[in-house]
């Protein structure tokens, strides 16, 4: 009888605890945050160096936004087809490729189609990341994991900012790409070792 009740309070701590997928949710939360911060703070050094007017630059952030609010709806359907898993890796991938080559871009074509291609896989990424969060907890842990997903908001644009702002005054505009690209990879990493098999739920049904 003692045995079960002990195994019973392991259970209930073990559900207590968020593990290590809200830490990668909330990172991957901020790669998004970060990405537009470091473009938004390197604007002017990339329309310098790259030869750039100003319709040019305005494109580096329509191609992203528009990529990622057109294949938003198709990417999380995609997450139910294929499984969270699968679908943040390859945004994940996706993203971390596009963001090493948005750094060694030389061109305005270079810069402009490659933060169209990061669209994509921050498309894939923000609702995998909302998809686990609601998949893997309930009740008082769920509301607490919303309530960071919430904070990271807030505080992942103003930290985004400074960082950005940092990389740009001291920096190349190049080195917070690699930035993303670095954190990206951590991420791939913890999401195959932290992250089991989610179902997929193949056109919204289990």
């Amino acid at each position: 009888m003692e045995e079960k009740e002990n195994l019973v309070e392991v259970d209930l701590e073990r559900k207590e605890k968020f593990g290590i997928i809200l830490p990668i949710i909330l990172i991957s939360y901020f790669l998004i945050l970060l990405n537009n911060s470091l473009i938004f703070t390197s604007t002017v050094k990339i329309s310098a160096e790259l030869q750039m007017n100003n319709l040019m630059v305005a494109w580096i952030s329509n191609a992203y936004a528009l990529t990622f609010g057109g294949f938003l709806a198709f990417s999380a359907k995609l997450g139910d087809i294929i499984g969270r898993k699968k679908s943040l890796l390859t945004g994940l991938v996706i993203f971390s490729l596009a963001s090493l080559l948005v750094g060694m871009s030389q061109s305005a074509t270079m810069i402009i189609s490659m933060r169209a291609l990061q669209g994509i896989g921050a498309s894939l990424l923000a609702p995998a990341t909302l998809a686990l969060l609601m998949d893997n907890y309930q009740g008082e842990q769920l509301t607490r994991a919303i309530a960071y997903y919430g904070a990271t908001a807030g505080i992942g644009s103003s930290l985004g900012m400074i960082i950005g702002g940092l990389i740009a005054s001291y920096m190349s505009w190049r080195a917070g790409f690699y930035l993303d690209l670095i954190v990206g990879i951590i991420l791939i990493v913890m999401s195959i070792l932290g992250i089991t098999n989610q179902k997929a739920t193949h056109g919204g049904k289990d």
